[in-house]
């Protein structure tokens, strides 16, 4: 077995000391790297890094290595990944994912979990034909989105933290609000460079704010979530007052008008995503969801006989909008998939799905029901390690959007698209198509009237005289 390079081992360890790895782990931590680059070395496996850390994984489970010794040289190989796509993209602030952590939520334990199970007999054949390679991962992705939930040096802030997710969770906000404030709380810790939290003011707020808006020249969206995050942090966690911070400098608003594809354009990127990228695509554009709406989506909610799908969004807000007769019987060949991988899991002895918050204390049996299953389920398993169980979690939403940044890079569209520009489109084309907004709202889910009157700047004026006043006419 061939030691580590020089330069390798350097970052490494430099990688180590940064993330906070106990030092008492260091030894282990090389040990896994090393037997990974002899592992890469002898079996080229495929190019693909989670397939890479999935297949060496399993092969230290055919070494009789313990879960937690899997768990932990999966950790060192998301590292030494991490580590290398800083070195590819040194502009970027943002390290790939880690391993699952015991200390993370359920929910994050997603599709890009490095520890997975010989899940050869449960792949999810789609109902197409063909079956495409999984997307390429760009780089500058998210592999650590949860490290604002580790332990820092100091336990002052880590406790505020977890007191944090705490009151996130009490309220049932979404798992994306407590990453955002969880991120900016741990921005403001560094900002303060670890002042004592119970020594805090409404001057710290102010100043983060100000460096925010005249040094860092943020967005308005960041300063707007920075200040709801630091909101909540002082009033439900800190118990301080917050203070009235309206001499504050505030980035200025832009005017935002979203990108409009036409139906030409639609099909041409639908025609370069393979399953079950399109699928996806097509509910965005079809039943104006986000992304997350998409991807989370159950098979209780579909009600083909009356052509309904229920969606949940955002707060937990449900809505209920028309099932696209085009692609129905996609729909229900889907479905067909989700049943048999359903009943190869239960032969395997799995527990089938994650549920939400309380649902499976509330109903004991419901992860194993076939409602309850994901309607597009990823194809490995997720190891939780508070059960000791494998549950399977939905299609992760990274892996569609990467899908997606490859099919418009091959229609060659002089358009930015992104995954939400499919809702935009929903919701133009059923303006051009003569819908009020008052249905245009419902079927969006928006509280506000406002948020919908977006998109009548997205469509041609169709006037055909001048203004004039009515005492003219």
């Amino acid at each position: 077995m061939q030691p580590i390079p020089t330069n390798i081992l350097t970052q490494f360890n430099a990688m180590l000391k940064q993330r906070n790895i106990p030092v008492n782990a260091h030894n282990d931590y090389r040990k896994w790297l090393r037997y990974f680059l002899d592992f890469r070395a002898k079996y080229s496996p495929p190019d693909s890094r989670s397939d890479q850390v999935r297949l060496f994984a399993e092969k230290l489970r055919l070494k009789n290595q313990t879960m937690k010794q899997q768990e932990q040289a999966a950790d060192a190989v998301s590292l030494f990944f991490a580590m290398s796509n800083r070195k590819e993209c040194p502009s970027s602030t943002v390290l790939q994912q880690t391993a699952p952590d015991a200390s993370l939520p359920h929910k994050a334990q997603t599709a890009k979990a490095a520890v997975a199970t010989n899940t050869n007999t449960l792949v999810c054949e789609p109902p197409a034909s063909s079956v495409p390679s999984p997307p390429r991962l760009r780089g500058g992705k998210h592999f650590d989105e949860w490290r604002c939930l580790r332990k820092t040096e100091s336990s002052a802030w880590d406790k505020v933290i977890e007191d944090l997710a705490a009151e996130i969770k009490l309220r049932h906000y979404s798992r994306n609000t407590l990453k955002h404030y969880a991120d900016w709380s741990r921005k403001f810790q560094s900002y303060l460079k670890n002042k004592p939290p119970e020594t805090l003011s409404a001057s710290e707020v102010k100043a983060y704010l100000t460096y925010l808006a005249v040094n860092c020249h943020v967005s308005s969206s960041h300063q707007n979530l920075a200040f709801n995050a630091l909101l909540f942090l002082y009033r439900h966690v800190l118990k301080k007052d917050f203070g009235i911070h309206k001499d504050i400098p505030r980035a200025k608003k832009s005017n935002y008008i979203p990108v409009v594809l036409s139906r030409p354009e639609i099909d041409a990127v639908l025609k370069h995503l393979g399953h079950p990228y399109k699928l996806v695509a097509q509910l965005q554009y079809g039943c104006g969801l986000r992304i997350n709406e998409g991807i989370t989506l159950r098979v209780k909610d579909f009600n083909f006989d009356a052509g309904i799908l229920t969606v949940r969004g955002k707060g937990d807000k449900t809505r209920t909008v028309p099932i696209p007769q085009r692609i129905a019987p996609e729909l229900k060949a889907q479905i067909e998939v989700v049943k048999k991988l359903h009943d190869e899991a239960l032969a395997a002895g799995f527990k089938a799905v994650f549920l939400d918050d309380q649902l499976e204390k509330k109903y004991p049996r419901a992860a194993k029901e076939l409602v309850w299953q994901w309607f597009l389920p990823q194809e490995s398993l997720t190891f939780v390690a508070e059960t000791k169980e494998w549950r399977r979690y939905h299609l992760h939403g990274s892996h569609v959007q990467d899908a997606l940044y490859e099919a418009v890079s091959k229609a060659k569209l002089t358009k930015r698209v992104t995954s939400h520009t499919f809702r935009h489109c929903y919701a133009t084309h059923l303006l051009q198509a003569g819908y009020d907004l008052r249905t245009i709202q419902t079927l969006l889910g928006h509280a506000d009237i406002r948020t919908t009157m977006i998109y009548t700047h997205c469509i041609p004026s169709r006037t055909v005289k001048e203004a004039k006043s009515p005492l003219d006419f």
